[in-house]
């Protein structure tokens, strides 16, 4: 995209910050790449991706970043295009967090063009600093949806406090645009206002929507409660084709969750449903199964971190036996137990198109584990991301384990971390993921993995032309273990993880002596390992 000229005799500045020049431009494009593919915080954290993929996503950032900053520069009556400078990181910044929490694809995305209707079909104010917003700056920055000619069919008010005053400003204007509204988000929009004050400003923004008709909806991070909830009511029950429904981080407790479950009657065109980070619990989880009974197009359900146990735990289970076209589903850091475990295994067996499995720390254990491995066994050949940690997972359930990851060839990222393994079970798994072609990460920290494992693991890892990251830390490596995985890693360390808390004194008298056997170059658990097959059992 070329950088567009401007006037000298507008911009009198001697030092101009805007544009960046090709090579800065290109510099930013190779510094995401290795952003979205290489281990940071937020790759360990959402996934990472190939580096075919990262570099096609790190180009599409930046134009898209580039345009709307060169769009803000031009529109400055005056400056040295600092603050376009800014805006250009921000952009690029959120939208790296966008493309790692889609997460790897098997099939390269194709890329649209980017054109003027494209950009001018997002109103976004989410820029820049969070900041509160008041009457005055309201005026200045939704003028643009006063225009008769906007083809505004997104709006985004995330990371803007909007006040009475403020809320004043917008009312009329959504009102008057909110026939071509599609997708409204407004999570983040009421933080650090009292709470008259954000339920009233909640309710002006539910009224101006009503009867919209909108396919997206964001109310995130509002710290609703129930009476949050109540606010936005009148848009909610208004709502007849919503797809997506986000009410992440929103302190939703039990009567918030009814309150969630009456207010929003149509969800026969949900297809997506996040509901993390909140207080449910069991009564709560029980109102959230109506929603889910009532979505039978949903693809992809997020219930992570709301403190469920086992008796919603189970209801959220049998309620999604009737979501058949499910392909995404994360149930993490909850308290499920194996009752739970083993109803959401007769969910499972529903699907056939499911790609990204998310079931770590929901107190699974082996009978749990295992139920759920031999479903997906039979109902999930498209997997692409499957993550068990945390369940107390032993050895007693890796056959099943073992027999399920050889049945998921497009596997690209598996997590079993913080189980208890040990070599014997790790050793399956790696027999079982040899000819997984597509594997990329790997996460067996902390599952008392001694120097046999970790040989056999790195071995599996340096094998695959396309891996990215092997993570094996909090084990107990001895230290010449440690030396031989680095060695196996030597013309590849960036795919190794930090070893920074493997202990190589810890473990039994056994594990001592197993990984003091590892002295050659295949222990004697490994040769017997070697030639374990992995098979489907007949019924």
């Amino acid at each position: 995209m070329e950088a567009v000229q401007t006037n000298p005799e507008r911009r009198p500045f001697s030092i101009k910050l805007w544009p960046p020049s090709k090579n800065t431009r290109i510099m930013l494009v190779e510094r995401m790449t290795s952003n979205l593919s290489t281990p940071t915080i937020f790759t360990q954290k959402y996934g990472s991706l190939s580096k075919e993929e990262a570099e096609e996503n790190a180009k599409q950032i930046e134009e898209l970043a580039y345009a709307a900053a060169n769009q803000f520069y031009e529109k400055e009556p005056d400056g040295d295009g600092s603050s376009a400078v800014q805006l250009y990181a921000k952009e690029c910044s959120k939208l790296i967090l966008e493309a790692l929490k889609r997460g790897p694809v098997t099939k390269v995305r194709e890329v649209p063009a980017i054109s003027e209707a494209v950009l001018e079909s997002l109103f976004d104010i989410s820029k820049g600093p969070r900041a509160f917003i008041e009457a005055e700056e309201a005026e200045e920055l939704l003028a643009p949806l006063k225009s008769q000619s906007n083809n505004y069919t997104k709006i985004c008010f995330s990371n803007r406090s909007f006040g009475l005053g403020a809320a004043h400003i917008a009312e009329p204007i959504l009102a008057s645009i909110k026939d071509k509204l599609k997708e409204v988000d407004l999570s983040d929009f009421i933080a650090g206002r009292p709470e008259a004050e954000a339920l009233e400003v909640m309710n002006m923004f539910s009224a101006a929507l009503e009867d919209s008709v909108l396919k997206s909806l964001d109310l995130s991070n509002n710290a609703l409660g129930e009476k949050g909830v109540r606010a936005f009511g009148t848009l909610l029950k208004s709502q007849r084709s919503l797809e997506e429904l986000y009410l992440m981080n929103d302190g939703i407790s039990e009567d918030a969750a009814r309150a969630v479950c009456e207010l929003v009657p149509s969800t026969q065109n949900l297809k997506v449903l996040h509901f993390h980070n909140n207080m449910t619990g069991d009564e709560g989880a029980l109102a959230i199964s109506e929603v889910v009974k009532r979505s039978p197009l949903l693809e992809d359900f997020r219930c992570s971190s709301t403190r469920v146990g086992s008796e919603g735990g189970v209801a959220l289970c049998e309620a999604l036996e009737g979501c058949v076209n499910l392909k995404k589903l994360d149930l993490r850091d909850n308290m499920f137990g194996v009752e739970a475990g083993v109803a959401l295994s007769k969910a499972l067996l529903k699907y056939g198109n499911l790609t990204e499995v998310y079931l770590s720390y929901l107190n699974l254990e082996d009978e749990g584990t295992i139920a759920i491995a031999n479903a997906l066994k039979e109902s999930a050949p498209l997997l692409e991301v499957l993550e068990l940690a945390g369940n107390d997972v032993t050895p007693l359930a890796v056959s099943s384990l073992a027999e399920c990851l050889a049945s998921m060839p497009h596997l690209s990222k598996l997590n079993l971390a913080e189980n208890e393994l040990k070599d014997e079970g790790v050793i399956q798994i790696s027999k079982a993921l040899e000819g997984h072609s597509q594997l990329k990460e790997l996460d067996l920290n902390t599952n008392a993995v001694t120097r046999v494992g970790a040989r056999v693991l790195a071995k599996l890892a340096v094998a695959k032309p396309g891996f990215q990251l092997l993570n094996i830390d909090g084990n107990y490596i001895s230290d010449e273990g440690i030396d031989d995985v680095n060695e196996i890693f030597k013309k590849s360390p960036e795919k190794l993880g930090s070893l920074e808390d493997n202990d190589p004194e810890g473990g039994d008298e056994d594990e001592k002596e197993s990984d003091q056997e590892g002295d050659g170059e295949e222990s004697e658990l490994e040769s017997k390992m070697k030639n374990l097959d992995v098979e489907d059992e007949e019924e």
